[in-house]
């Protein structure tokens, strides 16, 4: 079974999320999804899954790796992220944390 890669600075508790073909898959829960593990087809229902868990766990600002490419990833996380009113914005990263080829996401937090 393919597993995420994982931060060396992570000290969070993986987690397994489902993945389209059945099978879970073990994701570090730091605030990171880097989706060049994924397929395409599986990040609609992975991001959302990805910030309940943040939430759940007090994460509010999130890194989405989706690679800079041709561009399609990083439009269909977008279209999923401005669907989802747990999100209070997002953006590019900055050059230190991905660029173009990452966003930054800000959950809202009810505090």
């Amino acid at each position: 079974m393919p597993k995420a890669p994982r931060s060396p600075s992570t000290s969070r508790a993986d987690e397994a999320l489902p993945q389209a073909d059945g099978g879970p898959i073990e994701l570090p829960i730091d605030g990171v999804l880097d989706l060049h593990t994924f397929s395409p087809k599986d990040v609609k229902d992975l991001v959302p899954e990805y910030i309940s868990v943040c939430l759940s766990r007090g994460i509010a600002e999130i890194r989405i790796i989706h690679g800079k490419g041709t561009g399609t990833l990083k439009a269909i996380v977008h279209a999923v992220l401005k669907k989802d009113s747990r999100v209070a914005g997002f953006r590019d990263a900055g050059i230190d944390a991905g660029g173009w080829g990452a966003t930054l996401v800000r959950l809202v937090t009810h505090n």
